[in-house]
């Protein structure tokens, strides 16, 4: 089994875009599943100390993810994905914003629109993932917001995930 998976991470300024190519160790059937399924996801999507809490997900076009990331004192921050566009086992899209619990969007954050491409090359399986942001100014943001840092530590979250099963 690989132990050094890629992890490939920039900003571009000029589209306002994050880019990120990630490896996992793990069949494209599983991995899909990790990324479309509430309850793989809530054991992976939020960055450690945080929880993931699934409120509710209708994985379709037009569907939505409501869920919260919970912290280790109980305070809930809650989100939303609105799922665009899906190709299974291919690629899907959806916009991503900061909401309250019944999923009324925060303006102060705006949202994100990503784009999440599978591919699966010998033992490995690779996700491509365009985040767009409406500005550079939003981008920024949310990169100082620790992002980077907390998709990281979540991409490792699932890492385990996958090591588990193995």
């Amino acid at each position: 089994m690989k132990s050094n998976l890629l992890m490939d991470f920039t900003v571009d300024k000029e589209n306002s875009t994050v880019n990120i190519k990630r490896e996992f160790n793990a069949s494209i059937d599983h991995v899909w599943s990790a990324w479309t399924e509430p309850e793989i996801l809530d054991q992976w999507w939020a960055p450690a100390p945080f929880k993931s809490k699934t409120k509710s997900m209708e994985f379709k076009e037009g569907g939505r993810r409501l869920y919260a990331m919970v912290g280790p004192e109980g305070d809930e921050r809650w989100g939303a994905f609105d799922f665009t566009s899906i190709t299974p086992k291919t690629n899907f899209k959806q916009s991503s914003t900061f909401c309250d619990a019944e999923g009324n969007p925060n303006s102060e954050f705006g949202s994100s629109y990503w784009d999440l491409t599978f591919s699966e090359e010998g033992d490995s399986t690779f996700v491509d993932i365009v985040i767009k942001r409406d500005s550079f100014e939003e981008l920024e943001k949310i990169v100082a917001m620790g992002f980077k840092e907390g998709f990281t530590s979540a991409m490792e979250g699932l890492d385990k995930i996958f090591e588990a099963r193995n």
